[in-house]
């Protein structure tokens, strides 16, 4: 693996609930550096990203929030991605709410469509974040990322997407939350829906690995969003959106090696942790030993914990 690039993305205005952008600290507390470095990977931390100026911009839905703040974060976080693949580095991005995969995936997009290579995407989450600016009715714009990164329209005043992805690139798992409007645009595309009622029927594994299968038959770059909310809110509490029934810790570990052992991840969000929410800590440590998991710790490594 190459060396891991932190880049801190606190940001905020994608939803009403404040906290996120407390997130990049809380990892920098709960150790991820030294977990990643603990593996043997070279770790660089590039900061947290400053909001640049906002400028100008409009949207026919009178209920859409921080519009300008999400669009310049996406901005500016898509050069940033790109400039951390660009040297060669494995960036991990430190949310900060979802709305931050708008820029993130966007910079990996730009940068594989340079290398002339396919961009794939894992979006383990509770929610579709399907939407887009003009059909969502809540207006939390961290509700929007996955249908700006597979080309729907309604998001000219953020920049063009470089490269949409197409539908069967894309894989969704942990899925549970989908409202009627999301679900009708998903059917019209042929995207990998693992929701939590695939995963309890056919496991966890088999699914996976189909999707790993392609993105390294097409020789692809893979980009990970992982939400706080694909995990069960009785082992990651810090988060603003909980919906029960999510992945356990045996299950989200497992999902983690399985993608170390594929070797195809090229590029990570951690995003929604809000750790204000949050129990002494806990949701922030177990997202970093997930981290820990992706880069090659094993079950066998885990010393046990004091009662």
């Amino acid at each position: 693996m190459p060396r891991c690039i932190l880049i801190g993305a606190p940001i905020d205005t994608g939803q009403k609930r404040p906290g996120c952008l407390m997130g990049p600290s809380a990892y920098r507390v709960a150790g991820i550096g030294h977990e990643i470095a603990a593996e043997g990977h070279a770790v660089e931390d590039w900061g947290d990203l400053p909001l640049p100026a906002l400028k100008p911009v409009a949207c026919a839905n009178p209920v859409v929030h921080g519009l300008a703040e999400t669009v310049a974060w996406t901005e500016t976080l898509m050069d940033k991605v790109d400039d951390a693949l660009s040297q060669g580095g494995f960036p991990i991005i430190m949310g900060g709410d979802h709305s931050l995969a708008l820029g993130s995936a966007a910079g990996a997009a730009a940068f594989a469509a340079r290398q002339d290579r396919p961009l794939f995407l894992l979006w383990l989450d509770a929610h579709s974040d399907f939407h887009t600016p003009l059909t969502t009715t809540s207006g939390n714009l961290h509700g929007t990322p996955l249908a700006y990164i597979a080309g729907r329209e309604g998001f000219d005043a953020f920049p063009p997407f470089p490269a949409p992805v197409p539908a069967q690139r894309i894989c969704m798992f942990g899925i549970r939350s989908v409202d009627p409007a999301e679900q009708a645009a998903m059917q019209e595309r042929d995207i990998f829906i693992n929701d939590m009622r695939v995963i309890d029927e056919r496991g966890l594994v088999a699914p996976l690995r189909e999707f790993l299968d392609r993105v390294r038959a097409e020789g692809g770059m893979l980009h990970l969003s992982l939400d706080v909310d694909f995990l069960d809110p009785s082992i990651a509490p810090a988060v603003g959106t909980t919906v029960p029934g999510g992945a356990t810790f045996r299950e989200a570990h497992l999902v983690m090696e399985l993608l170390h052992e594929s070797g195809l991840v090229t590029s990570l969000d951690l995003v929604e942790l809000n750790p204000f929410l949050d129990d002494r800590g806990m949701t922030a440590r177990l997202m970093v030993d997930l981290v820990g998991s992706l880069m090659g710790k094993k079950v066998f490594d885990r010393p046990t914990r004091a009662k």
